[in-house]
């Protein structure tokens, strides 16, 4: 409706403009002696065909396209079809007129077309410069500097422009500019249906998100750039999703929070990524809460030189620790990270520490020295296949390692500790997750009776972390397929790594001891549907370029996992998208082991048995433990 009504508008305003013109020239013709008689002979012609005068007018600039244009983008390619609007207009009117065996002085056409032109572009350029007054950030969004960093191709590759707003009006303007990139913007796409129609910059925005497909087809476009970075991640994951539909080539637009302080330009544009499919907004922390709580503090990492252990120490060290103790026992990772953590805080003291959480005279020599106030637990054996071939590993890593540091974090009387956990807990089907889930029970054993808050984090799968799916897919895609799922119908949650470690961060903010806290993901993913996009990122036809193959489920594999037990129920905290559990402690046979304190010594000793004894042991602590 208010398409139409501002189309109208504009319509009345060039009716006045055109009459205007055609009397304010007779008037000068013949100046302005309205007593005249040949001014009153002509004036009488124009007034008999006013109204075929203004229809054929109106007519002509219709069919220039001047309707149609969004004039808040008005350009060069605007001022073009104003000009030539204008020129039909004039000529449409004579003629008619001509038909009519009706004539005004030749000097009043010519006039006509120059008054009309100025009138008409100049209401359509006021237009622009009052609501650029009103809107002074939108004319900042339209000065884009782009840099060359374009693609430069033989032949032109023409591109799909979804958003026609500011930053894609910006974009198309640029790209024109630039003929050295070697594209043209020959659509543009968007859901606003006021836009659908009409054209920005000169093109035509053809239809909504739900046509990309079609439109792409129609068009025979080669790019799709997504220029719409005041969207949230719902939307974004719909446009991709419809854009992978095509064979084109995906760039996207970064969100407005990445642009703040910055110019937009083609080398701000970036490859979508898998993380673009998520459709959940990522979550944040409460930056008064998390830096009350690390700021000045000494702060430890246990398995520091992994994905998430090191994500935790860039993260952690932004809110001004101390001093912060990365430990782990592969000394590489560590090594590598400690170079990234001087050049990028300098002022940080940043210690490494090689040690095995294995170890309790080993990490009591380090929190001796280092006295920690934070623990961050990270280290653990997390793949399941491998720990169901190597259970023994598993009970003395995820067990008696996070009950060796927990023990000393409370012997050194840290203010709080904070564990890694996993979904897979959640009612286990595999050694890996029996084991993190008898370490979440004595966590919460030890929280009823301790000085330290415990707490632990228990999460899904993290996209592009060490072993994870889409770096195995991406090997599998470069080296030319197949990608393999081992079923068709399995399902994961999903986060990313800096998602993960500030609900980490988060959590130990909010720790009152006990509790297991739970992000809220979103819906579980498909993994065939995971591994076609990432082919389709990576430029391919899932089924035509890279064969999909399944594999059958590995050993202790779910085809879907949980992430929380019925028993724990799940509680609202201050945070929207975190969720808590209720304590349940250990079961009995765990806390019994734990009262007499003989836990360690049965734990190297069940190490040394079979693997089918070691399974059959932790069934008997972890009564929802159903091996397969």
């Amino acid at each position: 409706m208010v398409k139409y009504t501002r189309i109208a508008l504009l319509v009345i305003m060039d009716v006045l403009i055109i009459n205007f013109a055609y009397i304010f020239w007779l008037l000068m013709r013949f100046d302005f002696d309205v007593s005249s008689i040949a001014f009153n002979s002509y004036f009488a012609v124009y007034v008999n065909n006013m109204f075929l005068i203004t229809l054929t007018s109106v007519l002509g600039l219709a069919l220039a396209g001047i309707y149609t244009s969004m004039w808040k983008y008005a350009g060069a390619d605007e001022l073009v079809k104003v000009a030539v609007g204008s020129l039909l207009s004039v000529v449409f009117s004579m003629s008619a007129m001509s038909l009519m065996q009706q004539s005004l002085p030749r000097s009043t056409y010519i006039a006509a077309f120059m008054i009309i032109m100025i009138g008409v572009g100049g209401v359509r350029m006021l237009y622009r410069y009052l609501r650029r007054l009103r809107n002074p950030g939108a004319a900042k969004m339209g000065t884009l500097q782009i840099t060359r960093g374009g693609i430069i191709g033989s032949n032109t590759r023409k591109v799909m422009m979804v958003g026609a707003g500011d930053a894609g009006a910006s974009m198309i303007k640029e790209i024109k500019d630039h003929p050295e990139y070697g594209q043209r913007v020959v659509v543009a796409i968007d859901d606003n249906p006021e836009k659908i129609g009409r054209r920005i910059a000169g093109v035509k925005v053809a239809g909504d998100t739900t046509q990309i497909k079609m439109i792409a087809r129609k068009y025979s476009v080669d790019d799709i750039i997504v220029a719409i970075p005041s969207a949230n991640k719902k939307t974004i994951q719909r446009i991709v999703t419809e854009c992978n539909k095509t064979r084109c080539k995906i760039k996207i637009l970064p969100s407005l929070i990445d642009l703040i302080n910055e110019k937009v330009s083609i080398s701000k544009l970036r490859d979508v990524d898998i993380e673009d499919l998520l459709g959940r907004d990522p979550v944040e922390v409460n930056i008064r809460e998390v830096s009350g709580y690390l700021e000045g503090k000494i702060v430890l990492v246990s398995g520091a030189g992994g994905s998430i252990g090191s994500e935790l120490c860039r993260q952690i060290a932004r809110f001004k620790p101390r001093r912060l103790i990365a430990l782990d026992i592969y000394e590489n990772s560590v090594f590598e990270l400690a170079g990234e953590m001087k050049r990028l805080y300098p002022a940080l003291e940043f210690e490494t520490v090689i040690a095995s959480v294995r170890s309790r005279e080993r990490l009591a020599e380090v929190f001796s020295k280092y006295r920690p106030h934070i623990v961050f637990h990270a280290a653990a054996h997390k793949h399941v296949p491998l720990m169901e071939k190597n259970p023994g590993e598993a009970l003395l890593n995820n067990i008696l390692g996070t009950k060796n540091i927990m023990d000393i974090s409370e012997q050194f009387v840290a203010e709080r500790f904070v564990m890694i956990s996993t979904d897979k807990a959640v009612n286990p089907t595999n050694v890996m997750g029996a084991t993190k889930r008898a370490a979440e029970m004595i966590l919460q054993e030890k929280s009823k009776h301790s000085q330290t808050n415990f707490v632990a984090v228990r999460f899904g799968n993290v996209l592009g972390s060490n072993g994870s799916v889409i770096p195995i897919f991406r090997k599998q895609i470069e080296e030319g397929g197949p990608v393999t799922v081992t079923h068709p119908d399995i399902t994961r949650y999903f986060m990313t790594i800096p998602e993960a470690v500030q609900l980490v961060i988060q959590a130990g903010a909010m720790a009152e001891g006990g509790e297991i806290f739970i992000l809220d993901m979103g819906e579980p993913v498909k993994i065939m549907d995971l591994a076609e996009n990432v082919i389709r990122l990576s430029g391919y036809v899932p089924g035509v370029d890279i064969d999909i193959v399944i594999t059958g489920l590995r050993p202790g594999e779910k085809l879907y996992e949980e992430l929380l037990l019925n028993e724990e129920g799940l509680e609202k905290t201050a945070h929207n998208k975190i969720y808590v559990g209720h304590p349940l402690g250990a079961e009995p046979k765990l806390r019994e082991m734990l009262e007499n304190d003989t836990l360690e010594a049965t734990v190297r000793e069940v190490a040394k048995k079979s693997d089918d004894e070691i399974k059959e042991w932790l069934k008997g602590i972890v009564t929802n433990y159903t091996p397969q």
